[in-house]
């Protein structure tokens, strides 16, 4: 896969992602955050370029039991998941950190 982010649209389909073998990562964003419109077509350009890493994107407010579940207190936060385990966590809209912490 890669080159594509898909929508995660229930907690079933957020658990059965995360148990997977393959690096997951989730973007964590909210439709009136500014700064998350600012960072999706950074987070598109890395399921560009890192097709051995599967990305997601959760909408907090359609999705609050999944963001509650994994600690989502700020907008946007991406976590990286593999075999169910968090591997790393990144806050804000930052371009570079982003790139930075989720070359795998």
């Amino acid at each position: 896969m890669g080159g594509k982010v898909t929508v995660v649209d229930s907690l079933e389909k957020f658990h059965e992602i995360i148990k997977s073998d393959k690096v997951t990562v989730f973007d964590f964003w909210a439709t009136w955050c500014g700064p998350c419109k600012v960072i999706s077509p950074i987070f598109e350009k890395l399921s560009d370029e890192h097709t051995d890493v599967e990305f997601y994107k959760v909408d907090v407010d359609d999705q609050p039991d999944i963001a509650q579940e994994v600690g989502v207190r700020a907008m946007p936060t991406f976590i990286a998941f593999k075999s169910g385990n968090k591997l790393k966590d990144f806050v804000g809209a930052n371009p570079s950190g982003l790139t930075v912490r989720f070359s795998c």
